[in-house]
């Protein structure tokens, strides 16, 4: 209960910025579940074939990557708060307009302002919190924001559920406007982040931005000595750096971690879990919006389990261990739908359980460390852009799921689209087993260390090379011993 511990003692600032937030969270999660239940209505309201199903549900993902593509030159430009603020507004604005949508054209117009939205915070919320948290909590508070993302998950299909019988989906979609407004009355009280006002050579204002959050007048100093540091650096802060050296494994991995997060099909999950429930043989408004909210249970508990261990075990173990998971599950999922008979309802029990095992897979592993490793995997001077590109090819991972799932459901069948799903599952493995670092209570500033000594913390190459020294003298290493110091965690 250590980390409980050390958030209860975190200063008011910090508690407000996780508290902000986690309300972001909420709403991004509601937006991504509530259109599953509005679907279910919105297609026989205006008799949407199976094409135009998934540009409703795609309209949104392809907002989200225009917003995430300039999402951190803007609040670079004008500050990580009041890019919030900015997004709280527009929430609010463009939910409501979804709900009042009298055309399935105004329907998607809407749906993707709504998505430049949801980008912009996709990529700016984990720097806010990353660059506000002090260190030793900082992994927790990411997490949190996942924590916060499956509750608006949940609350998506219970609401959807709850307003079934009248069939009112535009109540379904236009929900998001309360929490849109109330979060924005609370962000307009907060400062910007310290780091941001030392970008701007506001150093006063970053000295008391930090006194608020670290109490350690020594840390305080050494933070603003590091920011100065990092300033007056000749690094350039342009997309260029991310593609020279040394930089560009960090690069490569942001970008495929992104990648990876949607492409192995959590979100198919999302969006169209009332058909995936459908093709398994369920009925009826509390299996298909029912169901689906208690798989979300199940991967917010995951969530804890992940949010409570992800500061002691590590970040690597934590993520390598959800992909296992999602691999299994995905192999249950495909012998589900092989099975030719129900066996009493067993099949469906079998297939229940592998959307679970899924979630769960994905909540505890990419769905915790995502946020984690966007706010941590780049110097502070490439954290914007590094976020917006990593983001953006989630994105597009999750545009590309969003519009052809329902086309692969149709034509492979359940057992063929998770084959694809777990293949990727497996791919995603070799890569975060490959690159992924441990950042796990290093500071911000230290990152950079790590990617301009090829992937390894200085720490590690000193001890590498006395272990080479000792085994000169005595036994030889063994083979593979180097791929710790790759990784820059045990394997």
């Amino acid at each position: 209960m250590g980390i409980v511990k050390d958030i209860r003692q975190s200063s008011r600032l910090s508690l407000m910025v996780a508290a902000a937030a986690a309300t972001l969270g909420i709403i991004y999660g509601y937006d991504s579940s509530n259109i599953a239940g509005a679907l279910l209505f919105i297609t026989d309201e205006f008799t949407l074939s199976v094409a135009q199903q998934q540009t409703v549900t795609t309209a949104v993902v392809i907002g989200e990557i225009f917003g995430a593509l300039f999402a951190g030159a803007l609040s670079n430009r004008i500050g990580r708060k009041w890019t919030m603020v900015l997004v709280a507004v527009t929430y609010a604005a463009f939910s409501l307009l979804s709900g009042l949508a009298w055309a399935v054209p105004v329907l998607i117009g809407a749906r993707f302002l709504l998505g430049i939205t949801i980008g912009v915070s996709v990529v700016v919320v984990p720097v806010y919190v990353a660059e506000s948290a002090p260190a030793k909590v900082r992994g927790a508070f990411l997490v949190l924001y996942q924590v916060a993302t499956v509750v608006g998950i949940i609350l998506g299909y219970l609401i959807a559920w709850a307003l079934a019988a009248g069939e009112n989906w535009r109540w379904m979609l236009a929900a998001a406007f309360i929490p849109g407004v109330v979060i924005t009355l609370l962000l307009v009280k907060l400062p910007d982040t310290a780091r941001w006002y030392a970008m701007r050579g506001r150093y006063d204002d970053a000295r008391r931005t930090l006194e608020r959050v670290e109490p350690d007048a020594v840390l305080v100093e050494k933070e603003l000595a590091e920011m100065r540091q990092a300033n007056e650096s000749t690094t350039k802060n342009d997309w260029r750096a991310l593609l020279r050296k040394p930089y560009l494994r960090a690069s490569v991995f942001v970008v495929g971690l992104g990648f990876f997060v949607q492409i192995t099909g959590i979100n198919a999950i999302v969006y169209y879990s009332p058909r995936i429930f459908e093709a398994m043989g369920f009925t009826g408004n509390a299996a298909l919006l029912g169901l689906p909210a208690l798989v979300q249970v199940a991967g917010l508990l995951a969530v804890f389990v992940s949010f409570s261990v992800i500061d002691r075990m590590g970040r690597r173990p934590v993520l390598l261990t959800g992909i296992g998971i999602m691999v299994a599950a995905n192999a249950l999922l495909v012998a589900t739908f092989l099975a030719g008979d129900d066996f009493g309802g067993f099949r469906t029990v079998l297939g229940f359980v592998g959307l679970i095992l899924f979630t769960v897979g994905f909540t505890f592993g990419f769905g915790s460390l995502v946020w984690v490793y966007a706010g941590e995997s780049m110097p502070s001077h490439l954290r914007s852009l590094g976020a917006s590109a990593m983001l953006t090819a989630n994105l597009m991972a999750n545009a590309a799921v969003a519009a052809i799932f329902l086309t692969l459901l149709t034509q492979l069948g359940g057992a063929g689209t998770f084959v694809v799903f777990g293949a990727l599952a497996a791919a995603a493995f070799v890569f975060v087993h490959r690159l992924a670092p441990e950042t796990k209570n290093r500071p911000l500033e230290d990152i950079s260390e790590f990617w301009e000594n090829g992937g390894s913390w200085p720490h590690e190459l000193v001890a590498a090379g006395a272990a080479d020294a000792a085994g000169t003298a005595g036994a030889p290493r063994a083979a593979g011993t180097d791929r710790t110091d790759r990784t820059g965690g045990a394997e």
